[in-house]
């Protein structure tokens, strides 16, 4: 099963409702498992926040962006700009066509999830001290460090 926040592979976290008894088959939704502990709580306040909403008519607030989800947003906004320079600036966004905001959307989407992996596979491998740039294999130079190679 997927993860129903990132779609990864569930590892055995999961939701359960506490409205219901034991025995109900509603106290545990088989399609809400998680992957990790950071998706099921992130799942959670969504969750939570969605109940507010619909009971007590409050706004549903976002989960805040992490530093590299600010970053690479503000990436987006050159091909924001391109996408929506080349249908025009002049009409508001409204008046789009659905082909045309599909568009943008693409754009922004696709440079977001670019940004995204670029960020992630820069910080793969935790910075080491005297080293300035992330190395993408700490073992490529192995091979030539053994003492039976040179013989």
């Amino acid at each position: 099963m997927k993860c129903w926040v990132c779609k990864r592979q569930a590892r055995g976290f999961g939701h359960m409702d506490g409205r219901f008894k034991i025995a109900d088959p509603r106290r545990y939704p088989l399609d809400w498992v998680f992957c990790s502990r950071r998706c099921q709580d992130a799942f959670h306040k969504l969750y939570g926040n969605w109940v507010d909403a619909k009971q007590f008519g409050r706004e549903v607030a976002m989960i805040d962006p992490s530093d590299m989800e600010m970053a690479s947003m503000r990436k987006c906004l050159k091909a924001f700009g391109e996408a929506a320079g080349e249908i025009g600036f002049e009409r508001p966004l409204g008046a789009y066509s659905e082909a045309e905001a599909l568009r943008v959307i693409d754009a922004i989407v696709t440079c977001y999830t670019d940004a995204m992996v670029v960020a992630h596979e820069a910080s793969k491998y935790p910075p080491m001290r005297g080293i300035n740039a992330p190395v993408s294999d700490p073992f490529a130079d192995l091979a030539d460090d053994l003492p039976w190679e040179g013989i």
